[in-house]
């Protein structure tokens, strides 16, 4: 990871057709264009290697969360369930749209706890977000199982783990809807830009309309359609330059994760030699993403001798317990409840009482694990040089 390793002729060829035409714009334009459309052919080809029946692109992984949130009808008064170990766009979008996200711990796949979600579920509870984190599965099936018992929707935020499956069933399949992040340090990039996959026609077509200021999209696509809005909407869509390098990083993406899964065994090879070590759970490793490798050391003391070893060597890792964009107990203006709107809004009600307030001792569970976590990002392309450099370190911290 990420993409823009490998980035080549291919992207440029793509880039090309659209600076020909001059058209940006994905829609309209359709005699200057001459039939060049990349991101509906972004979409269609997206959607046909997800083995789903729509996709929508949008401009970031986080317009992709907000506009699906919105399609399902999440609002003010509802409550997403989410994981306290993400990205904070996760979040960021349950908020943006009205409503309130609610944390759960993660276990030993750094994803979501099917068995703390159980217990978060109330009857404001209207979707779960689980987060395919750092390139590997939630335990997706049981999640899914335990929404449908309850009634309630789930989005998949597949960000980071673009390409992964779970018995060759592609990750952001498995729930109402999955979203993705391209952005330029995703497993497959187009700067910045965003993809929801769903088998739900009538919910693309929401989709499809809202990102688009409402624009009817019935005659779509190529045109706008008419306007016979069916409701208010806001402007989340994907330029043409996007859809152009995201065709041609697609094509690429079985590559990418079959040369991060060869790093990674070697890598982790490397790492196993560590007294204590327990590398992630994985739902099923032959569908791992490869993006990263994750290990969990003895206790937190053990975690940072090891990783003060590998600084020694110019190769420490991450230690997300550490990471201010990643992990719950780190997120000071969700904890404190910051905005830059005067009433206070989304965490309080205008001018009145708090909404929700947030304990950053909340999810003991992760944090234990996280603090005794390292992780390592894998590339695509490295050297003979780079992993051995790597390796030498990882043996050398089997003495600490």
């Amino acid at each position: 990871m990420p993409g823009f390793e490998i980035f080549g002729e291919e992207e440029k060829k793509e880039i090309m057709d659209v600076l020909d035409t001059g058209v940006l714009f994905r829609y309209e334009f359709n005699e200057q264009r001459k039939n060049v459309f990349k991101v509906r052919e972004f979409e269609e080809k997206f959607a046909r290697y997800c083995g789903a029946n729509q996709a929508q692109a949008v401009t970031s992984g986080t317009a992709a969360l907000k506009v699906a949130l919105t399609a399902l009808g999440i609002g003010p008064g509802d409550e997403v369930i989410t994981q306290g170990f993400t990205f904070v766009a996760t979040w960021e979008a349950i908020l943006e749209v009205g409503a309130l996200p609610v944390f759960t711990e993660v276990d030993a796949t750094l994803n979501m706890d099917p068995e703390d979600l159980k217990k978060k579920i109330t009857s404001k509870t209207k979707c779960i977000i689980p987060v395919h984190m750092l390139g590997a599965q939630a335990r997706i099936e049981e999640i899914t199982a335990i929404a449908k018992q309850h009634g309630l929707e789930v989005i998949e935020d597949t960000a980071q783990a673009a390409g992964g499956r779970i018995k060759g069933q592609h990750l952001g399949t498995f729930g109402t809807c999955g979203t993705f992040s391209f952005d330029a340090v995703k497993t497959i990039t187009t700067g910045e830009g965003g993809m929801i996959i769903t088998d739900d026609v009538a919910l693309w077509r929401a989709m499809s309309e809202y990102h688009d200021h409402g624009h009817d999209h019935k005659v779509n696509p190529g045109a706008r359609g008419g306007e016979g809005r069916r409701f208010v909407g806001s402007n989340y869509r994907m330029m043409e330059l996007q859809g152009a390098i995201g065709l041609a990083q697609l094509a690429k993406l079985d590559g990418i994760v079959a040369a991060q899964q060869k790093n990674k065994a070697i890598l982790m090879h490397a790492a196993a030699g560590i007294p204590g070590v327990v590398f992630r759970e994985l739902v099923d490793a032959d569908g791992d993403s490869a993006t990263f490798l994750s290990f969990t050391l003895q206790d937190r003391e053990h975690c940072q001798r090891v990783n003060a070893s590998l600084r020694k060597s110019g190769h420490g890792a991450i230690n997300f317990a550490e990471n201010s964009w990643h992990f719950y107990p780190k997120w000071e203006h969700l904890l404190g409840g910051k905005t830059l709107t005067k009433s206070g809004y989304p965490f309080s009600e205008p001018y009145g009482k708090r909404r929700i307030v947030y304990d950053p001792q909340f999810l003991p569970q992760s944090a234990a694990l996280l603090e005794r976590t390292l992780v390592y990002p894998v590339a695509i392309k490295m050297s003979d040089e780079r992993l051995s450099g790597m390796c030498g370190a990882l043996k050398d911290a089997q003495k600490v």
